[in-house]
């Protein structure tokens, strides 16, 4: 029986303790909950049988054999190094966090311990990862959301720009993966696990296009290397619970769970 914590009660979150609880129950637990909102951590333990307890991060991870995280990029990081510290095995959704520690993986390693990354809400992941044996020239990912998918990113605020003011197609952003990551954090963890999966952040381009017609977050892979060329398109649509998050990357973790227990 694999015990389960969860960081990060969100609609991320209680759509994988829900599951767990569910559909896992013979293979495994959830065992502790963790929130900066100790009232959502109690509300969705409230909803699991047999209860998992609510308590700090440190304690979750000592108690848990897979620490899942779903709390955000500020600090899935932190999250991580806490499983390794322990030599525990993490799944970390907000994969930006990731980007500031580009040996945590090496680190994961020596510990004997691992660090899971779902697809998310992009398929050709692995195909990313199968051209990455040879030589890759290069990724470029175009994603387009409608425009509530994107209220109050760092990048609109900095821009000056009035989301709500938006009539037509527009691109938003273009550039890299690091600074797509960096200011889009809610948004775009997508860019992350590309890079992470192919030729690093700084490599790997990125742009993102909103438009009022819009009903579906959409993203496009496009990869060039040495094996030929790859390209896939995702429509994902957005979670019920919060539509900054593609119901296909909340299915994608759940996915890797049932994988790993």
């Amino acid at each position: 029986m694999k015990k389960i914590g969860i960081v990060g009660c969100g609609a991320i979150g209680s759509g994988i303790a829900e599951f767990v609880c569910k559909k896992l129950r013979a293979e495994a637990r959830v065992v502790a909950l963790c929130d900066i909102d100790p009232k959502k951590a109690k509300d969705l333990s409230k909803k699991i049988t047999p209860h998992p307890i609510v308590t700090s991060i440190k304690n979750l991870v000592k108690k848990s054999d897979l620490i899942i995280e779903a709390a955000g990029m500020g600090i899935s990081a932190e999250i991580a190094d806490e499983a390794i510290f322990r030599g525990k095995d993490a799944l970390i959704m907000s994969t930006g966090g990731l980007l500031k520690k580009p040996g945590i993986f090496k680190k994961a390693k020596k510990k004997g311990c691992n660090i899971h990354i779902p697809s998310g809400a992009v398929c050709g992941v692995d195909g990313l990862r199968a051209a990455g044996i040879g030589k890759i020239k290069k990724v470029t990912l175009t994603t387009r959301k409608p425009p509530r998918g994107l209220k109050g990113a760092d990048y609109l605020v900095k821009k000056r720009i009035d989301i709500d003011k938006i009539k037509k197609e527009t691109v938003i952003y273009s550039g890299n993966a690091s600074g797509a990551v960096k200011y889009f954090p809610k948004n775009i963890n997508v860019a992350a696990t590309l890079s992470l999966s192919g030729i690093g952040p700084e490599r790997t381009t990125v742009r993102i296009i909103t438009s009022p017609e819009y009903t579906r977050n959409v993203h496009e892979v496009e990869v060039e290397g040495e094996f030929g060329k790859l390209f896939t398109r995702t429509e994902n649509v957005p979670s019920k619970a919060n539509p900054k998050t593609s119901q296909m990357a909340i299915f994608s973790a759940l996915a890797k769970i049932k994988e790993l227990v």
